[in-house]
């Protein structure tokens, strides 16, 4: 962001204020008596691209079926008021527009080309925008990468132009992009975008038309729509920043086939969550899809499991069907979200009711208990022989006044969060009359209340009415529980966001250092595959509690273990070459006293060497039964994803763990409330809870495994497979029985950086106590998700003449998207730290990465009252050092020429000053690192 600080002498407010390259680009209001700024960043660096005021279309024509003609012509006709320039040499004119011979030729540069041109010409056309100076080019043209070798080298030479001149792309491959409130649809899809509040960003093209035509028909309208394509310049990651700020965009629906950046979008689709509602569509949940969305974009698909889990730690939900990706989006804007799972369904059906219930159960949604005061206002209102219960089914002779009467105390009850009405066609009322009463009734709660009109002609005008006040109108009773119940996602996923845990649990202390000498002699002794004894040594590293186990590698050994630890034994085969004794039946349970132990440790050792002649054996693992008459056995795994990285499973455990298949998967690192979150969504979860006579099991104890398990995953880069199974848990605690650890010798070298994990963790290292040159006390640490609220007040709270130095703006109110954006971090990216005295904030410095990737920019404000007393100069020393560990080589920053003090803080921080050639009221001072 910009520079702003305060500097450790006393004086007067030294504020400084920077241009961002990194995130957006400002063009600084002068401050005049009297005249406060709109907007705080009011252009991003993308603007341009996807807002553009001129276009130039590259391979424009007329020929009937051509691309450069049908994008021409979309251009043309949707009302596009900049200069529309077509450039094709064989055209001296279309459609009585002169038509140029190159972008060399323009009468002046544009803001967009769009290069309708076969393949091959790609290149030179990008060569000609470089000498052009146009800066974004929008790539319709198929024939790169997902046509095989030849296609990859041609896309690498179109990235290697753009880079090298410094233009941004859109696709290539792609359907194109619009922005209907400026007339542009820079598409050849058949049907244009309605004006709307909704973004669309899509990885298919052909997805993309059919959602736009099908939005279209539904009245729908977009902000922006965008087809990425292959995505050889920009993703997710960076449309979705321009998203963040998009003044016009509400909302947004995201069609996903695959991803490939996953730090950038995690990151950047967080910050977005944060500041507006988001939906997301993604092929690929079996099999065949993934490998079908592999071959058309040439992005590897995540596992699906794995992808939800992304989501849920992102604040986004996932949709399934066209209709349910438009109407929860359009009733997540509208801001009438539940604070709960609880939905109530009023019906004037006993039928749909029922429907509605099993879809609610199958979607984990809970039927909301009335309250008593709630079913005795309803039997005042309604008929004797309506159900008494939830479904509320007011029977099928209702009245619009019958639907508002029972409407009303519904909605004030607070045990439910959210409303879902039912309406069969039937005389006695009109829908449109009824959905007069309901929307009479939604207007007095902050509840969501969903409607559902079952039938065709009879119920358009009550689908109509609702609708046309901003509200989903659904035709089915499944299709308003499952909005509901992605609704409910939404708040859960919300919460979960702003979850941010360290790479170690607190009070943690593994021996890691054990742990990497451990991994470094199974890689140097050949192995990828730890023995039983080496996987458990592993684990009690990290404090979890595992049996005693010896390995005896003779029938002598074997008794002489036996005698040591008593009996009951289990015997286990010991071979790098077998990964699942199970397999091979070398396992045996239960061996009850010596010569039982003889006799199966002489039929273990043949049995395994009929199954698996080949097999090394090592030995017989020997530990002592743990038998748990109330134990549950579950268990805990690590898996490497190929796009997410490491994660982190739960489940039902034991040898029936592929046939149960009851698996939760998180993102590490964990902390308590996401272990919880994890375990809560297996079946597996109600048993742990107490049933019968059976004592509730120690979720405490399960939890502080899965913490641990976090902690390994974290230190640890080179697990690449882990399975804790079974891992018993009771009312006692935990232990583990099995375990198996595949490592990966190309990742024994730990990386401060984690690049092994999706989302960075919290970095706790850099949390420090201080004392200031007047003996005060302060205490700095990173940014987390949840201080928006700190950040708010200490920003309302300077004065009117910082907030501008920092902001350009001295209004007091900061945007909660500007907010997200500065409390929503990627660390591995960025960096904010915070001064705190007494508990309150005193000032903030932070950085964020320019484009170049390699240098970052840098801002600091302090409050005004601790202005002078070395606060800047402390926090300032302590975001270089952490830029320079995150593998930055130079910092800047841009600062008002007539804010003297601020220069000198800069000075003494080494950073030197030069002018910015565009603007003599700005200085550029930077650093090397």
């Amino acid at each position: 962001m910009a520079g702003n600080a305060v500097a450790g002498s006393t004086g007067p407010a030294i504020v400084g204020v920077g241009r961002p390259t990194g995130l957006i680009h400002v063009n600084p209001p002068r401050l005049r008596s009297g005249e406060h700024v709109v907007t705080m960043f009011p252009h991003h660096y993308l603007t341009a691209l996807f807002c553009p005021t001129s276009v130039a279309v590259v391979g424009a024509g007329t020929r009937p079926g051509s691309l450069g003609a049908a994008v021409y012509r979309n251009l043309r006709d949707g009302g596009f008021q900049g200069p529309l320039l077509p450039v094709n040499p064989r055209h001296a004119e279309i459609d009585g527009a002169p038509c140029h011979k190159s972008l060399l030729a323009l009468p002046h540069p544009v803001d967009l080309a769009v290069i309708a041109t076969p393949a091959a010409a790609v290149p030179g056309v990008l060569e000609d925008a470089a000498r052009a100076r146009i800066g974004h080019a929008l790539i319709l043209t198929a024939g790169f990468g997902e046509t095989g070798a030849a296609g990859r080298a041609l896309e690498d030479q179109v990235r290697s132009i753009a880079r090298r001149a410094g233009i941004r792309l859109v696709g290539p491959n792609c359907l194109g992009m619009m922005r209907p409130s400026i007339g542009l649809n820079a598409s050849f899809a058949r049907v244009g975008a309605r004006p709307g509040h909704l973004a669309l960003i899509a990885q298919s093209g052909a997805v993309c038309a059919a959602l736009t035509d099908w939005a279209h028909a539904a009245g729908i309208g977009f902000s922006s729509v965008v087809s990425t394509g292959a995505a050889a310049d920009l993703d997710f990651g960076e449309i979705l920043d321009f998203l963040l700020y998009d003044e016009a965009t509400a909302a947004i629906l995201l069609y996903i086939e695959g991803i490939r950046d996953a730090r950038r979008f995690i990151g950047a689709l967080r910050a977005l969550a944060r500041a507006k509602p988001v939906m997301i569509f993604k092929a690929g949940r079996r099999a065949a899809g993934s490998r079908a969305a592999h071959s058309h974009t040439g992005a590897l698909t995540g596992d699906d499991q794995v992808f939800d889990a992304v989501l849920s730690r992102c604040g986004v939900v996932r949709a399934g069907t066209y209709a349910e990706l438009f109407a929860a989006a359009r009733v997540m804007a509208s801001g009438r979200l539940p604070t709960g799972n609880r939905l109530a369904v009023l019906t004037n059906g006993g039928g749909p009711g029922v429907i509605a219930a099993d879809c609610a159960a199958a979607l984990a949604v809970e039927l909301a208990p009335f309250a008593p005061q709630t079913l005795d206002t309803l039997d005042q209102v309604l008929p004797k022989h309506w159900s008494h219960g939830n479904p509320a089914d007011i029977i099928g002779d209702a009245t619009a006044e019958r639907f508002a009467h029972a409407l009303a105390p519904i909605l004030a009850d607070p045990a439910v969060d959210g409303v879902l009405t039912l309406f069969c066609p039937q005389i006695m009322s009109s829908a449109e009359d009824v959905a007069a009463a309901l929307l009479a009734g939604a207007k007095t709660t902050t509840k969501p209340v969903l409607t559902s009109w079952l039938g065709g002609a009879s119920v358009d005008a009550g689908r109509n009415a609702i609708e046309s006040a901003g509200m989903p109108a659904f035709d089915s009773p499944e299709a308003g529980v499952t909005c509901f119940a992605a609704l409910a996602r939404y708040r859960r996923a919300q919460a979960l966001m702003l979850e941010a845990p360290p790479s170690l649990a607190p009070g943690a202390s593994p021996d890691i250092a054990g742990s990497h000498a451990l991994a470094r002699a199974v890689a140097a002794s050949g192995r990828t595959l730890m023995s039983e004894p080496e996987s458990k040594r592993l684990l009690a590293n990290f404090g979890i509690p595992t049996p005693e186990t010896v390995v005896a590698k003779t029938l002598v050994e074997a008794i002489a273990t036996g005698k040591r630890l008593g009996f009951p034994l289990a015997l286990k085969i010991v071979s790098p070459d077998i990964a699942h004794k199970s397999d091979v039946e070398g396992v045996v349970l239960s061996v009850r006293d010596l010569p039982e132990l003889e006799r199966e440790f002489r039929n273990l050792e043949a049995r395994v060497a009929r199954r698996a002649p080949q097999a090394r054996i090592e030995g017989v693992a020997i530990q002592r039964m743990v038998e748990k008459r109330f134990g549950r056995e579950v268990i805990v795994g690590v898996a490497r994803d190929a796009v997410f990285g490491q994660v982190i499973t739960f489940g039902a455990g034991g040898v029936a763990v592929e046939v149960l298949r009851d698996s939760a998967v998180g993102l590490p690192p964990l902390n308590d409330p996401l272990a919880r979150d994890l375990i809560e969504r297996t079946r597996i979860a109600r048993q742990l809870a107490t049933y019968r006579h059976i004592p509730a099991a120690n979720l405490d104890a399960l939890i502080q495994v899965l913490l641990s398990v976090s902690d390994m995953v974290c230190a640890l880069p080179w697990i690449a497979e882990m399975d804790i199974n079974p891992l018993s848990v009771d009312a006692a605690g935990v232990i583990a029985l099995d375990a198996r650890v595949v490592i990966d010798p190309a990742r024994l070298d730990p990386d401060p950086r984690y690049p092994h994990l999706a989302i960075h963790p919290y970095p706790a290292h850099l949390e420090e106590h201080a004392t200031l040159g007047s003996g005060a006390l302060v205490s700095l640490r990173p940014v987390r998700p949840e201080d928006a609220v700190i950040e708010r007040e200490f920003v309302e709270a300077l004065s009117e003449n910082s907030r501008y130095m920092r902001f350009f703006n001295p209004a007091r109110t900061i945007s909660p998207r500007l907010l997200a954006r500065l409390t929503q971090l990627d660390y591995e990216r960025e960096l904010a730290l915070l001064a705190f005295h007494d508990n309150a904030m005193i000032g903030v410095a932070r950085y964020s990465p320019n484009l170049d990737g390699t240098s970052c920019e840098f801002a600091v404000t302090v409050a005004d009252a601790w202005h002078g007393k070395g606060v800047a100069t402390l926090l300032m020393q302590r975001l270089m050092a952490a830029a320079r560990a995150a593998g930055y080589a130079r910092m800047t920053g841009t600062v008002l020429a007539n804010n003297y003090p601020m220069h000198a803080l800069m000075a003494g921080l080494g950073f030197a000053a030069e002018p910015v050639a565009d603007d003599p009221s700005l200085l550029e001072f930077a650093i090397n690192l």
